[in-house]
């Protein structure tokens, strides 16, 4: 009996070593938790001035450097017109008053156009072009007439094959 008492108790160790360790499989199966979805940092504009500093002292020296009221008379200069604009006629001119005749266009702004010609240096590109050409249509009849002489010398060696053909037959007959 003890026997089985044994393998009872063994059994029972058994059981309840693999129920251990089924419930740490169980445990360690579990799915994770789903990630959080992306969520980028905010964004913050690029700011080239945001370092800079400089010591109270030496901004107080530059400012004492300047003379009273120039940068107030940049800004005004910088926002004031600079002249009449060209598209506008002054109120002195007369419509009668002209300028000069060796002005172009007579002092009216206006220029007479230029008349249409081929570019300047054409006739250069026009007399390498007509050399080339030339040349091309040499070769041409050249190439024609090696081909023409070579059609010409196979018909004759074809004459000659024949006759040598037939003069063989003649021989053969002779004899």
């Amino acid at each position: 009996m003890t026997n089985k008492k044994d393998e009872l108790r063994k059994l029972k160790a058994r059981g309840a070593e693999l129920e251990a360790r089924i419930a740490k499989l169980e445990a360690d199966a579990k799915p994770e938790p789903p990630p959080k979805p992306f969520v980028p940092e905010p964004y913050q504009r690029y700011d080239p001035t945001a370092n800079m500093c400089m010591p109270r002292s030496a901004m107080e020296a530059m400012v004492a450097a300047e003379p009273r009221g120039f940068m107030a008379g940049v800004v005004h200069d910088n926002r004031a017109p600079t002249g009449r604009p060209g598209a506008i006629p002054s109120s002195t001119q007369v419509a009668g008053n002209r300028a000069p005749a060796n002005v172009p266009g007579g002092g009216t702004g206006w220029v007479n156009p230029s008349p249409l010609s081929p570019p300047p240096g054409i006739n250069y590109v026009d007399a390498q072009l007509d050399a080339q050409d030339a040349k091309d249509r040499q070769e041409r009849i050249q190439q024609a007439t090696a081909a023409d002489t070579a059609r010409k010398l196979a018909a004759q060696g074809e004459k000659l094959q024949t006759l040598i053909e037939q003069n063989k037959r003649l021989m053969e007959r002779m004899k």
